[in-house]
């Protein structure tokens, strides 16, 4: 590998991803833009591009084997290597998801994207993360998968939701196995919460903007070697689990 870091943003094409990809790039390093829709994703190149970064496209589509297996391949020709991983991409499933009237299928179908997804590209590109001096690898939670914070009276959580709520609390302990396991590599692995942002996932419903939501993915990206691992953390600092 060069001396340049390289990263991948999984779901970059727009939003917070998009604004994780923009960070990063700022910082000299080389961004590989991962997301399905082509035309989406060569658009955020260009504009990145034009913003000065060192991007490149990765199509990806996290729910598939092959198409995770291509990516990592991919990011080997290109770039020789990675150093960060940031987990970004991530679907609701729509709403409502009641536990008692949701469909079974929509559960399946968050969770194979949101947690299941982030076990297959990990895996997939930890080879190449081993190789590195100093890698990192973030998880895009939220803080409304703490268990906490969900059963603390008083504070409000938003709707009931038994498939994407859900799926962040997986996702938050998947984190923590990852971090057990990979303790004495150097790898940090940590989730992190973007707050209430203002994306097409909430429908623009959110109080931050992608710009603001992203700090907190670009910090865990750049902790320094020691850093945290294995943690949950927002802008303001540690979330309850």
């Amino acid at each position: 590998m060069s001396g340049q870091t390289i990263a991948l943003v999984t779901g970059a094409n727009k939003g917070i991803g998009y604004e994780i990809a923009a960070g990063l790039g700022s910082l000299g390093w080389r961004i590989g833009v991962g997301a399905r829709d082509r035309q989406r994703r060569d658009t955020a190149v260009e504009k990145l591009r034009a913003a000065g970064a060192d991007a490149f496209g990765v199509p990806l589509d996290v729910a598939d084997d092959a198409s995770v297996a291509a990516a990592a391949e991919l990011i080997t020709d290109r770039a020789g290597g990675l150093d960060v991983l940031v987990n970004n991409a991530a679907i609701t499933g729509g709403m409502p998801q009641t536990p008692t009237t949701v469909d079974p299928a929509t559960v399946r179908l968050v969770v194979e994207t949101n947690v299941i997804g982030v076990i297959r590209v990990t895996n997939a590109m930890l080879p190449m993360l081993r190789g590195s001096a100093s890698p990192r690898i973030v998880n895009m939670s939220s803080s409304v998968g703490s268990l906490v914070l969900q059963t603390t009276p008083g504070i409000d959580m938003g709707p009931i939701s038994a498939a994407y709520v859900a799926s962040k609390t997986f996702l938050n302990a998947v984190t923590v196995q990852y971090a057990k396991e990979l303790g004495d590599t150097g790898i940090l692995v940590n989730s992190g919460c973007p707050g209430f942002t203002a994306t097409d996932l909430n429908g623009f419903q959110g109080v931050r903007t992608p710009h603001q939501g992203a700090a907190i993915a670009i910090r865990l990206a750049t902790l320094p070697d020691g850093g945290p691992t294995g943690g949950f953390f927002d802008d303001g600092g540690t979330v309850p689990w």
